[in-house]
């Protein structure tokens, strides 16, 4: 009697060999949809912002908050928030904070600094001002010395928040007083400032506010870039290609 062959294993492997792709497949359309996920709530918070920013800084001037709040301040809650200070300026603390001014709103543009200076207030407390840009030519104070007010003083402006340090952020350079980014708990530090005495936010000063022009306020930027739709689409997109392209190639080779 002929011998025959062994039935053909074939059909029975194959999905097998498949379950790495698939495995592969369901983890890569997970993360696109989770990135596409992150991108949509990135979407709400730029949006929130956008509409705080606007509605905050087109408002009438405020007090900022008291020492009170400040150990538990969040910069959300209060970022471009329009507010009043008084007091008196520390110009021989100021600091210089290295920036490229590309759509200056007022005469001067380019790289330059803003000027941070500690605003001593009656209550014993400290803001830092952002009293605006100077160009490079002009940081010495002794350039623009109309512009060194002395006695006390009313400054108008936003509040802002500290600026987080990125990856690949520089380092400052304490020594020649030039700094990457504002960040007033690194300004206290340098200064000899009592912590808790100095507020966790800045404020930019208004357009205006220096005699002579210098240093040059009004410069908050608050028009903001809002790509994240865009990416939200993209991720998932990529998830739906790879979800039908992967089915297709499961199809034939099931064929």
């Amino acid at each position: 009697m002929p011998a025959t062959d062994p039935p053909s294993s074939t059909g029975k492997t194959a999905p097998r060999r498949l379950l790495p792709l698939l495995f592969f497949a369901a983890a890569a359309s997970t993360v696109l949809v989770a990135l596409g996920t992150w991108q949509v709530q990135r979407l709400a918070w730029k949006e929130a912002l956008i509409a705080a920013a606007d509605a905050r800084a087109g408002a009438a001037a405020v007090d900022p908050p008291p020492l009170a709040d400040w150990p538990g301040f969040r910069p959300d809650d209060h970022i471009y928030r329009k507010v009043t200070l008084t007091g008196r300026f520390r110009h021989d603390q100021e600091i210089h904070v290295y920036t490229t001014l590309t759509r200056p709103k007022g005469d001067y543009g380019g790289p330059g600094y803003w000027v941070m200076t500690p605003l001593a207030r009656d209550d014993g407390t400290i803001i830092i001002v952002n009293r605006g840009f100077v160009p490079l030519d002009f940081k010495a104070p002794a350039t623009r010395a109309a512009g060194q007010v002395a006695g006390r003083v009313t400054v108008t402006g936003l509040m802002r928040a500290a600026e987080p340090r990125g990856r690949f952020t520089a380092d400052d350079d304490r020594e020649k007083n030039v700094w990457i980014r504002r960040d007033p708990e690194r300004f206290a530090e340098f200064l000899g400032l009592p912590a808790e005495s100095v507020a966790p936010f800045f404020v930019d000063a208004a357009a205006g506010s220096s005699p002579g022009g210098l240093p040059q306020g009004g410069e908050t930027r608050l028009a903001f870039t809002n790509n994240h739709l865009q990416y939200a689409l993209t991720w998932y997109g990529l998830a739906a290609v790879l979800v039908i392209v992967f089915g297709l190639f499961i199809r034939a080779r099931l064929r």
